[in-house]
């Protein structure tokens, strides 16, 4: 499982962009509430003006008609005709020009002081009404055409104030009417505003509360859990993983919480496990396993850095068979798969080795994964002082198999990593020096000479990868297998330390009751090497097992002739039927005191002679097709 935060995260469900869509939601409402009311509130200084000529309006008519019935009440007295003509036609004037300002909906500008004229709406009721006023001022000022002339004369005077005597207040009901539908209109819109206000206020409070709730889902509940497990984490629950409630960045912190959480989990576990690991193979399998849990892993291998050499040497692989790629190879650190990891110190990614390929040509390692099916690799330098002291590789089938965090994840992991693979590989190699010299100590006993468990544990170590090709042993024979029958090969005849040396070095035959003693080194070998493995089984380990096949079963034979147990066919142990060939191969190859070296093929011969009597003949098969290998070992080392 890669960490997810390479991938970016969709703007929409991003924290971020929430958080500040809200504010600007938040802004914009406010601002559109603030603005209509500023708005409505510049209107307002209209509808003032409009109510304030509504009222003169009124105050005009009123007057007009007071004067009238003043005027018909006088009207012998030229005097005040006079004056009542003056004041029908100052009134006329100033209700004629508010009456066409409300008519035209554009107020005069002198009416109210200003330098422009204001425009100006009506609801229905208000122009419904402006007309019926305009009517009605039209018909009024006909009553009132006598006294408008320019020179009107008494009787016309008071012949004009008898008509709007007459008329009565008509004009000055249609004008209160008129104020009354302008301020039921200023009312209406007030109204609309406090509507407005109280909308954009229970918007805002709404949309603060939605906040706050997905607040409390999104962010604070997700943030508690992440406390919790933080906290759980802190008291040593390494793998506690927390619920992700959000896809968001809360839920990317949960994400990358539960990742951490898992490869701590592992490195703890992998750290346990690799410490009870009793071999490199051990270890290396446990971080197959392990590793597998996070991205994919087909094989990984460890190549050690060779000292006052730019080399590096294959110590040890698991996973995928390679073809081809054998542990102990030998590969120059510039290598293409190698060198940019050495070069920089660091973890280097080949995201796709079939491009590599096709840029340049690579060889080593390189070209054998490639061709197994390999696609990409991660290389991970293991450090002592700044130094190179070897590389870890991992490798998948898959394409693009890792990510950059994978990577970091590798060095960081693999730097612990690789302080116990030394102490795997230190103990390992205590192990085999123990086995060997104890090997030494039991041939030093025996008149044997030259290098005959060097040259016999080669040979079973050959004769067994050959055989490892044959369908039947693919799933018994790995490298594992191979090199634990080359370390404990050399245990054979560890027995031999428990016989006299009257028997052991008896120049002649052995009589039949010397003869029965010597066939018991091989139980004598047996319960020494039982004796350790309990010991390793105490603590939880096992490395002795093939060490005891070989040391107890190596003298049975095939026809069930053999001892100490008489096993025959496939209930011999495997391993010791491969190290009898090998072991038999080399004595009657070399010399020795009391005979000369037999041919390779007199040896060939004899051996195959018995086969199915004496040795496995699948086994013997396989010495035959390995001989070339077999005999690149005879001719260095061959005692003749």
């Amino acid at each position: 499982m890669s960490i997810q935060s390479a991938v970016p995260l969709p703007a929409r469900k991003s924290l971020r962009t929430q958080l500040w869509a809200s504010i600007a939601l938040i802004v914009a409402l406010l601002t559109a509430s603030f603005v209509f009311l500023f708005y409505e509130l510049d209107i307002r200084k209209h509808d003032y003006l409009i109510l304030n000529l509504a009222g003169q309006l009124r105050v005009a008519t009123r007057s007009l008609l007071e004067d009238s019935r003043r005027a018909s009440l006088h009207k012998d007295s030229s005097g005040d005709l006079r004056a009542y003509g003056d004041s029908v036609r100052n009134q006329a004037v100033l209700i004629d020009r508010i009456v066409h300002s409300f008519r035209d909906r554009k107020l005069d500008p002198e009416l109210l002081g200003k330098t422009e004229p204001i425009y100006c709406t009506w609801d229905a009721q208000s122009r419904s009404q402006m007309d019926v006023t305009a009517d009605d001022w039209e018909s009024y000022r006909g009553e009132l055409a006598p006294a408008l002339e320019k020179e009107p004369s008494p009787s016309a005077l008071a012949l004009t104030a008898q008509r709007v005597s007459d008329k009565g207040d008509l004009m000055a009901v249609s004008a209160d009417h008129l104020a009354l539908a302008f301020q039921l209109m200023m009312e209406a819109k007030l109204n609309l505003i406090r509507l407005f206000q109280s909308i954009s206020g229970v918007g805002v409070i709404l949309l603060l509360l939605g906040i706050g709730i997905a607040a409390q889902r999104r962010v604070l509940r997700p943030l508690e859990q992440a406390v919790a497990g933080f906290a759980r984490v802190a008291r040593g629950d390494m793998g506690h993983q927390v619920p992700v409630l959000a896809d968001n960045e809360i839920g990317r912190l949960s994400i990358a919480f539960n990742t951490l959480s898992e490869r701590l989990n592992l490195l703890f576990r992998l750290t346990d496990r690799i410490n009870q690991g009793n071999t490199l193979d051990h270890t290396l399998g446990f971080v197959l396993e392990a590793f597998r849990e996070f991205f994919p892993v087909d094989w990984v291998g460890v190549f050690f850095a060779i000292p006052e050499r730019d080399d590096v040497v294959l110590e040890r692989m698991t996973g995928l068979n390679i073809p081809g790629l054998r542990e102990g190879d030998t590969f120059n650190q510039t290598d293409k798969v190698f060198s940019e990891a050495v070069r920089n110190s660091k973890p280097n990614l080949i995201a796709d080795i079939g491009k590599l390929a096709a840029d340049t040509e690579i060889t080593g390692p390189g070209s054998r994964l490639f061709q197994a099916g390999i696609s990409s690799m991660a290389v991970v330098p293991l450090l002592e002082a700044d130094k190179i002291k070897g590389l870890m590789v991992f490798a998948a089938r898959e394409q693009q198999a890792y990510t950059s965090e994978d990577m970091d994840f590798l060095g960081n992991i693999t730097a612990q990593v690789g302080h116990v693979l030394d102490k795997t590989v230190i103990v390992e190699g205590l192990v085999v020096a123990a086995l060997q010299g104890l090997a030494k100590l039991a041939e030093s006993r025996d008149p044997e000479t030259g290098d005959h468990l060097v040259r016999m544990s080669l040979y079973s170590a050959i004769v067994a990868e050959t055989l490892g090709h044959d369908s039947r042993y693919q799933k018994t024979i790995d490298a594992a297998y191979v090199r634990n029958l080359q370390q404990f090969a050399p245990m054979h005849d560890i027995g031999k330390v428990g016989i006299a040396d009257s028997i052991l070095l008896k120049p002649g035959r052995l009589d039949p009751e010397e003869r029965v003693e010597m066939e018991r080194h091989p139980v004598i070998g047996g319960l020494a090497l039982r004796r350790c493995e309990a010991q390793m089984n105490v603590l939880g380990h096992s490395i002795f097992t093939i060490g005891i096949e070989i040391a107890e079963c190596h003298h049975e034979k095939f026809d069930g002739s053999g001892y100490p147990a008489g096993m025959a066919g496939h209930a011999i142990p495997l391993s010791a039927r491969i190290v009898a060939v090998a072991d038999v191969f080399d004595a009657l190859t070399s010399k020795r005191p009391y005979k000369d070296a037999w041919s390779v093929e007199r040896a060939l011969a004899t051996i195959s002679a018995d086969a199915g009597t004496h040795f496995d003949p699948d086994v013997v098969s396989a010495l035959q097709r390995a001989l070339p290998k077999i005999m690149d070992v005879y001719e260095r080392l061959k005692h003749v």
